[in-house]
């Protein structure tokens, strides 16, 4: 008995669709760790680096760069595991897009204590949770939390207790995918408009009246906060756009030894004539 595993990952694109694909990809990575460099260099040369709580000014510093890296870095490398390598199997995909949700978790814990660090240890404190970008923040955070949740108790119960009975929890686990997928989608979203306006407000505190008149440091404000609007531009196309996306059944072709052949799908097995 012969089996094959086509199009295991999705399917081939076309030579001008995978141009496309890879051209934005480009540019999505461009962005990502351009944007995971300039809030370094912004906090470094600009905020004067980092600190703990011996000096809470130098503290809030690791909001801003562990934020961008636990929401924009980590996390849109995990959306984009599944576009991109397209030549590994679901398996090694799942793994690795889990890997990356992981990695996050940590960024964002240690730069929510010190955001409330530096308002709390201020003489006097900074009131918590009043402004448009604290809200945002907190609703972003609550679905990153879900999404992990998700990610660990269901993918633990997908991989070793609902594959006991695989035919009779396939629907279930395959209606699990599309809300996952979209609620991803919905948090890297509100994260770069929670970022957003959290640099906003960064530069109408610090800098006052020089933000109007444009000095340097608010032309790397400005240069962020467009970053971010361009990479959501990007991946919003890159994860919605139904060319790049993984079809949706097939595994694998089983050839008996017989005039026709029986063709395996996810979902169902049926019997099929040969033409």
């Amino acid at each position: 008995m012969g089996r094959t595993h086509r199009d295991s990952y999705g399917g081939e694109m076309s030579t001008s669709s995978s141009l496309i694909f890879y051209c934005l990809v480009f540019l999505a990575e461009i962005l990502m760790f351009g944007l995971l460099s300039l809030v370094l260099f912004w906090v470094v040369y600009y905020r004067g680096g980092f600190a703990w709580r011996e000096d809470v000014t130098k503290e809030f510093n690791y909001h801003p760069v562990l934020m961008i890296c636990g929401f924009v870095f980590f996390m849109g490398h995990a959306m984009l595991v599944y576009r991109l390598f397209r030549c590994c199997n679901k398996l090694t995909a799942k793994i690795l897009h889990t890997f990356l949700y992981l990695m996050a978790v940590p960024c964002i814990v240690v730069a929510t204590i010190t955001v409330f660090d530096s308002h709390n240890l201020r003489s006097p404190p900074i009131p918590n949770l009043y402004s448009l970008h604290s809200w945002l923040g907190v609703i972003t955070i609550g679905l990153f939390a879900l999404q992990v949740t998700h990610t660990l108790v269901v993918g633990f119960f997908s991989f070793w207790l609902l594959l006991c009975c695989e035919q009779g929890t396939v629907r279930f686990r395959s209606g699990l995918v599309p809300v996952h997928a979209t609620f991803g989608i919905i948090t890297f979203m509100l994260a770069i408009a929670t970022a957003v306006t959290g640099y906003t407000e960064k530069a109408f505190f610090s800098l006052s009246a020089d933000y109007s008149m444009m000095v340097d440091e608010a032309w790397v404000i400005n240069a962020q906060a467009a970053s971010l609007a361009g990479l959501a531009i990007l991946m919003g196309f890159l994860l919605y756009s139904s060319r790049y996306a993984r079809s949706s059944h097939p595994v694998a072709i089983i050839d008996p030894p017989s005039s026709s052949h029986y063709v395996m799908t996810q979902k169902t097995y049926y019997y099929r004539e040969h033409e």
